[in-house]
C-alpha cells in the first residue's frame, strides 16, 4: 500500500508538473515529490476556498486539462478541475463563490469543522482545534476574523506541516483529530451543490485527494 500510494502521489506531481499546472506543486527542493504533492494540493484547496481564484489561479489550474487520464479517481478530477478552469470565467466565479460560501445571512454550504460535527459553529471541536493550534506553535491572526475551523485555514495547516516536514504520525494526528470525520462530507456536498458550477469541480478534486490523503496518513511510515 505504502509503494501504491507515493507512486500515485509521484506521478501526479510529473504530469502536473509537465502540463504546466504548477499550482499543486510546492516546489520545495528539500520534500520529496510526494510531499511535494500534498503540500501543493493542500495548497491549492485552500487558495481556491478562502476566496474566488482570480485569472491568474485559473491560468495555472487550467494546465491540469492535460493530465494523462489514468483508472483513477485523482487524475480524472483534476482533468476536471482543468476544464472547469479553462470553461468558466473569474467573474461567474466570483458571484458563485458569494453564494456558496457567504449569501444573505448565509450561503448554501457553511464551511466550518464545528458546524459539519455538531450543526453549530464555534462549538468544542473548535475549542480543541485551538488548543492543538496553540501547541503547535501557530497563533491567530488579529486581522482574520473567520474561527480556525475553516475548511481553507485547516487546509493550510496541512500545508505547513507537511512543508515544515513535521513527522507522519503529527500530520496524521492533526488529520484525524480535526479534518477526517467531516472534511470528505463537506466536499461531497460542494460537488452536489445547487450554486456549483467551478466549485463542482473543486469538490471532486477535494473528495479524491482526501480519500487518497486518508489511506496515506493510515499508514505507517
Amino acid at each position: 500500500m505504502v509503494n501504491q500510494v507515493e507512486a500515485m502521489q509521484t506521478q501526479l506531481l510529473e504530469q502536473q508538473t509537465k502540463s504546466g499546472g504548477a499550482a499543486v506543486a510546492a516546489g520545495d527542493g528539500r520534500l520529496s515529490p510526494e510531499q511535494q504533492y500534498r503540500a501543493g494540493a493542500y495548497g491549492l484547496l485552500a487558495s481556491l476556498l478562502v476566496r474566488p481564484p482570480d485569472q491568474s489561479m485559473l491560468d495555472r489550474v487550467s494546465g491540469f486539462t492535460s493530465v494523462a487520464q489514468t483508472d483513477n479517481d485523482m487524475t480524472l478530477a483534476m482533468s476536471m478541475l482543468g476544464l472547469a478552469a479553462t470553461t468558466c470565467q473569474p467573474e461567474a466565479i466570483s458571484d458563485e463563490y458569494h453564494e456558496l460560501f457567504i449569501g444573505l445571512g448565509r450561503g448554501e454550504l457553511v464551511p466550518y469543522g464545528s458546524w459539519y460535527l455538531t450543526g453549530f459553529l464555534m462549538e468544542r471541536p473548535l475549542g480543541r482545534l485551538r488548543d492543538d493550534l496553540a501547541t503547535l506553535g501557530f497563533q491567530r491572526d488579529p486581522d482574520v476574523h473567520e474561527p480556525e475551523d475553516h475548511v481553507a485555514a485547516l487546509c493550510e495547516v496541512m500545508q505547513l506541516l507537511i512543508s515544515d516536514a513535521l513527522a507522519h504520525e503529527r500530520q496524521a494526528h492533526f488529520f484525524n483529530a480535526h479534518m477526517a470525520g467531516w472534511l470528505k462530507r463537506f466536499f461531497i456536498d460542494l460537488s452536489e451543490a445547487r450554486s456549483a458550477v467551478f466549485y463542482r469541480a473543486v469538490g471532486r478534486f477535494g473528495i479524491a485527494f482526501i480519500e487518497l490523503e486518508t489511506r496515506y496518513l493510515a499508514m505507517q511510515v
